[in-house]
């Protein structure tokens, strides 16, 4: 047995340990000084309630937004951004936003992925960007990802015409998208390589795939890893974010659904490994399901503040 295919398999060991041993799903945690608590308060119940009625919630675009739609940064049909702006942006923070979709789908106008978050941000003083890339079968994940590097720097080089300053851009992305991003975050020479300058963090909202060959390595795969990733074990430590990481990656923040216990134990393991790097990479579980964390996000919820409270200092002046 090959040591690499050695590898994978005592990585699965110890992703299907650690899913035993997880909580079951509904448990309720929070981030406050790195604290994790078990179980939501009555407070809590109240306002998961009012959150799950609210995932389809959509709030409109602030007054003034401005809009610039489909924004080249790459030859292909795909390779396009929106940019949603505040009324008179000066040296404004950006945040770039990838959908998901399985890496094969998705759009970046597709509901639930920026109107909460335009609406806000954009009073905050963001400028907030919506990306497309290119998707499979026409690219592979590690493409995809390089789509988003290309995006990145792009935005960038147009962020002060906007009103926005270059130096202090933030990844998001969603299911694959948290993918996509947690891969740039984890090793910066996939940015640097596509001109793009150092981004000051990364937020990932409900990847399960952090570890992809201990995912890859599991005895029941949804198909759809099987179609992204392939059946080489030797091409999955590519486009695993836990395998590129890299010290002096930029802090990171893993928003999982713990209703799906893949995604928080797969954010956990992330950040050990990250602590051991000395990158900083913080854990957000939510009682939500996997949609819910994408759509509710922007949304008045102590969710959206432990989210601002992660981004405000990097991207304090």
């Amino acid at each position: 047995m090959s040591a690499a295919r050695n590898a994978c398999l005592l990585a699965a060991v110890a992703l299907a340990t650690a899913l035993l041993h997880a909580p079951a799903p509904g448990f309720a945690q929070d981030r406050r000084a790195g604290a994790l608590r078990d179980g939501p308060s009555r407070g809590e119940h109240a306002g998961l309630r009012a959150r799950a009625g609210a995932r389809a919630e959509r709030l409109p675009a602030p007054a003034g937004t401005r809009i610039e739609r489909d924004l080249a940064y790459g030859p292909a049909p795909e390779q396009r951004i929106d940019v949603y702006l505040p009324p008179a942006p000066r040296d404004a923070p950006v945040l770039l936003m990838v959908h998901g979709g399985g890496w094969a789908r998705g759009d970046k106008r597709s509901p639930g992925v920026v109107e909460n978050k335009v609406a806000h941000w954009l009073p905050r003083g963001w400028i907030v960007v919506s990306a497309n890339n290119r998707l499979l079968p026409d690219a592979a994940p590690l493409d995809q990802a390089r789509d988003i590097a290309a995006a990145t720097a792009k935005v960038q080089q147009l962020a002060p015409a906007w009103g926005g300053d270059p130096s202090r851009v933030v990844l998001m992305g969603h299911s694959a998208g948290a993918h996509l991003v947690a891969l740039l975050g984890a090793d910066p020479s996939l940015l640097a390589a596509a001109g793009a300058r150092p981004v000051r963090g990364v937020v990932a909202l409900d990847s399960a795939v952090m570890d992809v060959p201990a995912v890859m390595s599991l005895p029941k795969l949804p198909s759809l890893y099987r179609n992204a990733f392939g059946s080489d074990p030797a091409a999955w430590p590519a486009v695993s974010p836990r395998h590129r990481l890299q010290r002096g990656a930029p802090p990171m923040l893993s928003v999982c659904s713990s209703q799906r216990r893949l995604s928080c134990v797969q954010s956990r393991q992330f950040a050990a490994a990250g602590a051991a790097l000395g990158v900083r990479i913080e854990v957000l579980p939510q009682a939500d399901s996997h949609a819910g964390i994408n759509h509710s996000l922007g949304l008045e919820s102590a969710y959206t503040r432990a989210v601002d409270a992660f981004l405000d200092p990097l991207v304090a002046r």
